[in-house]
């Protein structure tokens, strides 16, 4: 065990942290109406904490204590059985981190992948069925997937050699199409397509990204669990891919408007986070870049083209930045590990091939996200019920959910 390694780790486990609060919170809270930011910093802060607990209690176990080809074991429920001496193995043989470390790493990636749900239904959603349905998709969902890609080596997508270097299907494809489908299921908020709903702070959405981006050196880079060549090349490609995004989703705007908005911009950067991450550690910096911009090409799209074709109100865009920025990175990963291309695949690496294993992930993660939010959300509708009343939403979550506003008038 190395002290740098360890070091490194725990740094990127507070950057995770610091993506979530204050990065997705403010960037999220200034997508929404003043009358509701404080709903959505509410949100994101508490399902991440719920997440966090969940993940101590049974998740950890679930994803990485043993098991078969698509769920683990309860053998470490609550951490037992590990104390400050185990250790969690990394890429390099011989080579461990103490493992509460791994666990917490991982919780972060657990518990931010369910806060990035709640954009998508913003707005108009009840508290309690929020954290309802996160307890359900987090054990139903997350679990299985994250297992079924990260499980060395049994995992069934593992062993069938998808590249998710750090959760592109995990993370962002699960988090994307659990929201568009609580989109459609809550329903469209008041006044949509009718009365203009613009955001409240664009200055705070422009903070939110630029603190997502920062984290993200953490999520990606740390995802190499050790303070080696493979973590500074994860590092060089989350920054040039997520600038390549920035600046194509603004050349968009710029020909397509007239006129390149701010909003547009930290979309970008956000978006190519996303399409580099399943990527970062096994492509080069010059296919990161070809990632990256069509990751940003790709999620004007989605929050355009896609979004008028799926008629749904996912009011902050998960599905249209982070499904299909993970889909985009997920199966160009196939394409730009190939050593031809600057990647890191093996000698013989057929492109053809791996990008069939990638199509394998992408559709296993949105047809098994898609029914357990389906069904989750079906319960918890029946439970508690999902949309707070009209005169709730017109007058503000912040108010009527939680008896307090941002802005004093």
């Amino acid at each position: 065990m190395e002290k740098g390694d360890v070091a490194w780790m725990m740094t990127s486990t507070l950057l995770v942290l610091l993506m979530v609060v204050p990065g997705l919170a403010l960037f999220y809270g200034g997508l929404v109406r003043s009358k509701n930011v404080l709903s959505v910093l509410m949100q994101v802060l508490t399902v991440f904490s719920l997440i966090v607990l969940l993940w101590v209690a049974y998740g950890y176990s679930l994803a990485f204590a043993g098991g078969n080809a698509f769920i683990g074991t309860l053998d470490r429920v609550f951490l037992l059985g590990i104390t400050k001496d185990s250790l969690a193995a990394t890429f390099t043989a011989g080579v461990s981190i103490p493992e509460y470390v791994f666990v917490a790493f991982q919780a972060t990636f657990a518990g931010i992948t369910g806060a990035l749900i709640v954009g998508a239904f913003a707005e108009r959603i009840k508290f309690r069925a929020v954290l309802l349905f996160s307890v359900l998709w987090f054990t139903f969902a997350y679990l299985p997937i994250a297992h079924m890609v990260w499980y060395a080596p049994d995992g069934f997508l593992f062993a069938k050699g998808a590249i998710d270097f750090a959760g592109g299907t995990v993370v962002h494809i699960n988090a994307g199409v659990a929201g568009l489908v609580g989109a459609y299921l809550v329903g469209k908020r008041t006044g949509y397509g009718r009365d203009a709903i613009k955001p409240h702070n664009v200055t705070f959405t422009m903070v939110g990204a630029s603190l997502l981006w920062v984290g993200w050196f953490g999520f990606n880079a740390g995802s190499n669990l050790e303070a080696t060549a493979g973590a500074a090349l994860a590092f060089i490609n989350t920054l040039v891919a997520t600038a390549a995004a920035a600046i194509a989703w603004t050349l968009v705007e710029a020909v397509h408007k007239g006129k390149p908005s701010m909003l547009g911009g930290a979309s970008g950067v956000v978006a190519g986070l996303v399409g580099i991450t399943p990527a970062c550690g096994t492509v080069g910096p010059l296919g990161a870049i070809v990632i990256g911009a069509v990751a940003g090409l790709a999620g004007v799209w989605g929050v355009t083209g896609l979004k008028r074709l799926l008629r749904a109100d996912d009011s902050l865009d998960v599905f249209g930045v982070h499904g299909v920025g993970g889909i985009v990175g997920a199966l160009l990963t196939g394409v730009f590990t190939a050593p031809s291309l600057g990647g890191t695949g093996a000698a013989d690496f057929s492109i053809t091939h791996q990008v069939g294993v990638q199509a394998l992930g992408v559709g296993i993660t949105v047809v098994w996200s898609g029914v357990v939010s389906l069904l989750a959300f079906g319960l918890v509708k029946a439970l508690v019920g999902l949309r707070v009343p009209e005169e709730s939403e017109r007058e503000g979550l912040d108010i009527t959910s939680h008896g307090e506003t941002a802005y004093e008038s």
